[in-house]
């Protein structure tokens, strides 16, 4: 995606640096536009390095080119960070005195501010009027947030993390075809407490329920995320319900599962829990001494929620398998239908895959068993590839 980078002329200009940097990272074409005043804080050489093109801040530079109308009219998102009162009063006029606010006017592509200044100038009615007149034109505003400012001072006015500003974008160029749904998601892994310090759990990090919360998001829908224990933090704007164990996270998920359009069980809950939990440590007598933990079965939620009379969700079920290939499917083939649900992932796991990766290679079967879908990539990759099947099955 291109995306015209303006930098209005305020300290928070340094935090704009890592924006555009994570913008570039995540494969957008990224065209900073300074102020004469944000070159003030950082240099266009820092811009150019950063964002691997070249910095256009000149309005009488390649005039015959019309350069701000082709600059405009290029772009597919334009961010504004930091957008200062200043800029924020000239893009509510109309004005057009320099470079970037006259590819604004130009621009016929969604637009993203994140404003940043001292609190007063923030809570100022001028500048609060100016910025209902750019919601009301249809521009997104990001923030202010609460926090540290210039000097001394702290309160609202602090500009939003640059990872924030990435995540809007992200969200930006997403279809919004889960507008409307409330989407749950398990993550993570349950933990089963055998004494006070210690439990049965699992590898699982969460990340792969993370992805499909993020992508989830993007797409337009509300997100609840039921969480296990995570390695990754929720992504900005998903509810997050603490289950630590099998029982708290079947309360969760089946007290949501009649009001939400899609359930996602992409948690790794543990199969067994020890049949008695001590009340205190459980102590080793002697060297080479044995002991043994009787375990009993945890409740199967997937089923659970799967069998519900007159259900009218749709359910995805994940299946972690040491198998491989032709065994992995029928496995996965099984499984869909034993739990009953409507979908159903299944990916291999072991010492070098799946849990904890940042990568992962899934199938999606759908409930007669067919391959639907084969990916292998980022868990972001597979997050995407599961959530347009959901959509085709909504």
């Amino acid at each position: 995606m291109r995306v015209l980078f303006g930098v209005g002329g305020g300290i928070a200009a340094y935090k704009a640096v890592q924006a555009v940097r994570l913008l570039v990272r995540a494969g957008h074409d990224v065209h900073v536009v300074p102020t004469e005043n944000a070159l003030r804080f950082v240099g266009a050489p820092t811009w150019e390095a950063i964002s691997r093109n070249p910095v256009d801040r000149d309005l009488f530079t390649d005039v015959a080119g019309v350069r701000h109308v082709r600059m405009g009219a290029a772009a597919d998102l334009v961010v504004i960070a930091p957008a200062t009162a200043d800029l924020i009063a000239r893009m509510a006029q109309g004005r057009a005195d320099d470079l970037l606010t006259a590819s604004l006017l130009v621009a016929e592509c969604p637009v993203l501010i994140a404003p940043a200044m001292h609190s007063q100038m923030w809570r100022h009615p001028a500048t609060q009027a100016n910025v209902a007149t750019l919601h009301d034109r249809g521009v997104q505003v990001l923030g202010p947030g609460i926090g540290a400012l210039t000097g001394p001072d702290e309160g609202v006015g602090r500009m939003v993390e640059p990872e924030d500003i990435a995540v809007e974008v992200d969200r930006a160029q997403h279809p919004k075809d889960l507008a409307g749904r409330l989407v749950v998601i398990s993550a993570g892994g349950t933990r089963e407490r055998i004494d006070p310090v210690r439990y049965l759990g699992n590898d699982s990090s969460g990340k792969q329920g993370m992805a499909l919360a993020e992508e989830a998001l993007a797409r337009g829908a509300e997100v609840v995320v039921v969480a296990g224990h995570l390695d990754v933090p929720a992504p900005r704007g998903a509810e997050v319900i603490s289950a630590r164990y099998t029982e708290s996270m079947r309360q969760a998920i089946t007290s949501l599962a009649d009001e939400a359009d899609v359930v996602i069980m992409a948690a790794a809950i543990a199969d067994y829990r020890p049949a008695n939990q001590t009340t205190t440590k459980i102590k080793k007598i002697d060297e080479g001494d044995e002991t043994t933990l009787r375990l009993v079965s945890n409740p199967d939620i997937l089923s659970e929620i799967s069998h519900r009379p007159d259900r009218g969700n749709v359910v995805v079920g994940f299946a972690a398998e040491t198998a491989s290939g032709a065994a992995l499917l029928e496995l996965g083939r099984a499984k869909i239908r034993r739990k009953g649900c409507d979908l159903l992932a299944v990916n291999e796991v072991g010492e070098e895959k799946g849990f904890g990766r940042d990568e992962n290679t899934v199938s999606v079967l759908d409930a007669s068993g067919e391959v639907l879908a084969a990916v292998s990539g980022t868990k972001r990759d597979v997050a995407e590839a599961i959530i347009d099947q959901i959509v085709r099955t909504l």
